[in-house]
């Protein structure tokens, strides 16, 4: 007779910041052992120390940190552009399905185009620079957003629904109590995945131009340098930064707000 096993706790959030803290000092220990030994040439690799403090002394540059804004100002602009369009869009094709129907062959055909694809078409459409970035980091961040509005929306109870409509409700109030407090989680993890897939947009459209202002920018032309690996890397960790914090500031407003389906979901994240 098999014993049946009891489900594993949840990992709280102590624990997952102490597996992905370990999961990081891993990577730098291999890192500083393959550069240190040799057996990756320090040209092509510098030590994990050397990365890390050159981030650091980045950090104290004026003009450096003059980049880092022209990104974030660009970023958070195409996420924001991509909440306002995204979350109307999901919600109206959602509450009215004979317009879903009719407009989601022409989604999944957008969807799929890689937004990287698309700079020489819009550069060539608005020439190079913020309004260029922009739109890019609106076409690829718009997606989570809508799509999470519309599945959100799909996934509503339909008891208090035909609740409110049977006591009168018309259908725009029914979407503002019940429909839209319902979404909001899924609309809220599609932010957190816009917020993401933008920073990528907005970095990589700087790298692909090689000119003007943004931390891409001081990418690319640090990659034509002659010792530019160690700036390369030092952009790179400032851009993962970016990205953690992002994510770990909505994410903490995901639990706050809804905390009552991150408990359903399984503990959190």
């Amino acid at each position: 007779m098999t014993r049946s096993r009891s489900p594993a706790p949840p990992i709280g959030r102590t624990g997952r910041w102490l597996r992905g803290l370990t999961g990081l000092a891993v990577v730098v220990v291999i890192s500083q052992l393959l550069a240190v030994t040799g057996a990756v040439s320090r040209e092509f690799l510098p030590t994990a120390a050397d990365v890390l403090t050159r981030s650091v002394r980045l950090g104290g540059d004026p003009e450096f940190l003059l980049n880092v804004a022209v990104t974030v100002r660009a970023w958070a602009t195409g996420v924001a552009l991509a909440v306002a369009i995204g979350v109307p869009l999901g919600l109206l094709l959602g509450s009215v399905p004979a317009l879903g129907v009719a407009v989601r062959p022409v989604l999944e055909f957008l969807r799929p185009i890689p937004s990287v694809a698309l700079i020489p078409l819009v550069s060539l459409v608005l020439g190079a620079g913020l309004t260029t970035e922009i739109t890019l980091v609106v076409y690829a961040s718009v997606w989570p957003v809508l799509f999470n509005a519309l599945y959100g929306l799909q996934g509503v109870d339909p008891v208090p629904r035909e609740t409110l409509r049977v006591f009168g409700f018309s259908r725009p109030a029914v979407l503002w109590r019940v429909s839209l407090p319902a979404a909001a989680p899924f609309i809220a993890t599609g932010v957190r995945l816009a917020a993401a897939i933008g920073l990528i947009l907005a970095v990589g459209t700087e790298i692909l131009a090689g000119f003007g202002d943004g931390l891409g920018v001081v990418i690319a032309q640090a990659q034509q340098a002659p010792d530019g690996t160690l700036d390369v890397l030092a952009g790179l960790v400032w851009a993962g930064g970016l990205g953690l914090l992002s994510n770990a500031v909505l994410a903490g407003g995901e639990r706050r707000l809804f905390h009552w389906h991150v408990d359903q979901a399984g503990g959190g994240r």
